[in-house]
């Protein structure tokens, strides 16, 4: 469904991305933020989804400032990999490479959402918190959202995460709820780090259905 365009971001770094249009005119942009594996075939998969739901979808390749084209699986090995490339890449500049995409789908005359998973679900924080052209944001398990806390969002921010999740403490979401009483943070019961994620064994159909219910609503809400 989808074909790989081209983005360039504010300090002149060109990377790739994935863009899976619906079929009619888009009822809005999400921008669809990867996970430590790259834009691989669950990210793109998960683009195409949006598509189908009506969004035009855009994943930028955050990898691409370490190289072009890395997409891993999520085998012990790949995560450490996925964690080896991450450490790679300073985080401002990987929310230089979401903003690129944003402006894009607003570029198109577009309200834009974002929405992210693990590294992405950080990300989509940021881009509740950090980014003008921002309507909506949704974060799946964003490890690094409890040490961000004192980042005010200024767009609607939907939050979900895993009450199993061994690389979120319960302490951490909990913290977070407390600094942002108005936000709205789902705990599933049962589930750990990529829970929504239908190629990882901590997935959880019931938790990534429920989730993925409420992320629609959300955005039909904000977006349209």
């Amino acid at each position: 469904m989808g074909e790989s365009v081209s983005l360039t971001a504010d300090d002149g770094h060109q990377l790739a991305a994935y863009r899976a249009e619906p079929e009619g005119r888009p009822r809005a942009g999400l921008v669809v933020i990867q996970e430590i594996f790259g834009v691989n075939g669950h990210i793109r998969s998960l683009a195409d989804g949006f598509a189908k739901d009506g969004y035009l979808a855009l994943a930028p390749a955050l990898f691409d400032r370490v190289e072009p084209g890395i997409e891993i699986g999520y085998t012990p090995d790949d995560v450490t990999r996925g964690r080896d490339i991450r450490a790679q890449i300073a985080h401002d500049d990987a929310v230089l490479d979401m903003t690129a995409a944003v402006a894009a789908l607003k570029g198109e005359g577009l309200k834009v959402g974002v929405v992210g998973y693990c590294w992405g679900g950080s990300l989509a924080w940021n881009a509740a918190t950090r980014l003008e052209d921002v309507a909506a944001a949704v974060g799946y398990y964003g490890g690094m959202i409890p040490d961000m806390i004192d980042e005010q969002p200024t767009h609607p921010v939907l939050l979900h995460f895993g009450e199993l999740d061994q690389s979120i403490p319960l302490e951490g979401v909990e913290k977070v709820k407390a600094a942002h009483p108005q936000i709205p943070v789902h705990i599933y019961p049962g589930a750990g780090h990529g829970f929504s994620c239908d190629q990882r064994g901590s997935y959880d159909a019931d938790a990534a259905k429920l989730a993925r219910t409420r992320t629609m609503e959300f955005f039909a809400a904000h977006l349209g």
